[in-house]
C-alpha cells in the first residue's frame, strides 16, 4: 500500500524526494500544487486533495508549517477527521507545541486512529542528503512500524518513548541550535567590522574544536553573505517561541532563547523573514547603527 505524504515546503518536498528515490510507493499532495511537480518526475503519484491522500494510504506523513495548517490537512473538528485518520497511522513530522500534540494524539486515538511524533533535527541541506535525525514518540507498535520507513529521509531515529516526547527533545535540541547559530553570526559581525579577512576567520573556526556540521554550513553563509533558506528566520522564530513557552510551562528561565527571540523578531521586521536564519545578522547589524547614530548624536 502506498505511503502518504502531505506538505512539500522547504522541508517536505527533500524529505519527500528521498522517499519517492528509494523506491517507496507515495502519494502526495501539497496546497501549492508546483511543489508536487519534483515528486511526479520521480514517480510519486500526486493526489487531487488531501481526503485522496488519506483515502489511498494507511500510513500519512505530515510535513506542516503550523498547527492550524495540520488541522486543516486532517479535517480536525469536522465530519471528515474520523474518516481521515480512522484505522491510519499518523506521522507527525513538524515542529508544533507539546501540548498541541498531546491533544492531537487524543483526538486521534479517539477516532481509532494511531498516531506517531517524529519531529526532525536539521534544515534543509540535511533533509536533501537524507541525514536528518528524527525523534520518535507514541505506542510502540505502531512507532516500530513507522521507523523503518523513515530510513531514506533519516540517518538516525531515537526513539523517545511516549507523546509528547518526541517534540519535547526537539525543543530542548533548539534551546542549544537556535543561540549557537546566533552567536555564530555576531561574532562574524565583530570579525567584518574590524575588518578581518572573513575567510581566514572561516578556516580558524573550521579548523577548531568548536567546529560542528551546522557551524561550518552556516559560517560559509555569512562569510558569503548568502541568505537563501535552508531554515527560515519565521521558522526559528517559531520554533524559539515553543521553546521558550516549553520553557515557562515548567518555570524554567530560558535567557538564551529570550534575548534570541528579540533578534529574530526584529530580522523579521526588517523585512528578511524568508531568508534563512543566518541573516540574523542583519537585526544585529541594526543594532550596531543604532548605538553609532546615539553615539554620534551625542557627540
Amino acid at each position: 500500500m502506498k505511503t502518504g505524504f502531505i506538505g512539500l515546503g522547504v522541508m517536505g518536498q527533500p524529505m519527500a524526494l528521498n522517499l519517492a528515490r528509494d523506491g517507496t510507493p507515495l502519494v502526495v499532495w501539497n496546497r501549492t500544487p508546483d511543489r508536487c511537480a519534483a515528486l511526479r518526475d520521480a514517480g510519486a503519484q500526486v493526489a487531487d486533495s488531501a481526503c485522496e491522500v488519506f483515502r489511498q494510504a494507511r500510513i500519512v506523513i505530515l510535513m506542516m508549517a503550523t498547527d492550524t495548517a495540520l488541522d486543516a490537512v486532517l479535517g480536525r473538528h469536522t465530519a471528515d477527521f474520523a474518516t481521515n485518520v480512522e484505522q491510519h497511522i499518523i506521522v507527525h513530522m513538524g515542529t508544533t507545541s507539546a501540548d498541541y500534540s498531546r491533544e492531537l494524539e487524543a483526538d486521534i486515538r479517539a477516532a481509532g486512529g494511531q498516531y506517531v511524533e517524529a519531529p526532525v533535527s536539521g534544515s534543509r541541506k540535511p533533509a536533501e542528503a537524507g541525514q536528518l535525525v528524527a525523534m520518535l514518540a507514541g505506542e510502540p507498535a505502531a512507532v516500530d512500524e513507522v521507523r523503518p520507513l523513515l530510513k531514506p529521509m533519516c540517518h538516525e531515529t531515537v526513539i523517545c518513548g511516549a507523546v509528547p516526547a518526541g517534540l519535547l527533545m526537539k525543543l530542548s535540541i533548539n534551546t542549544f541550535l537556535i543561540p549557537m547559530v546566533t552567536a555564530l553570526a555576531e561574532a562574524a559581525h565583530l570579525a567584518r567590522r574590524y575588518g578581518l579577512d572573513m575567510k581566514q576567520f572561516q578556516a580558524v573556526l573550521d579548523a577548531g574544536p568548536m567546529a560542528s556540521n551546522v557551524s561550518r554550513v552556516k559560517v560559509d553563509k555569512l562569510v558569503n553573505e548568502d541568505f537563501t533558506v535552508q531554515a527560515s528566520i519565521v521558522d526559528v522564530l517559531k520554533n524559539n517561541r515553543l521553546a521558550a513557552e516549553a520553557a515557562r510551562h515548567a518555570n524554567l528561565a530560558s535567557p538564551l532563547l529570550d534575548v534570541c527571540f528579540d533578534l529574530y523578531t526584529e530580522t523579521v521586521e526588517l523585512g528578511h523573514g524568508q531568508a534563512d536564519m543566518v541573516a540574523v545578522v542583519h537585526a544585529i547589524e541594526a543594532r550596531t547603527e543604532a548605538r553609532e547614530s546615539t553615539k554620534g548624536a551625542s557627540a
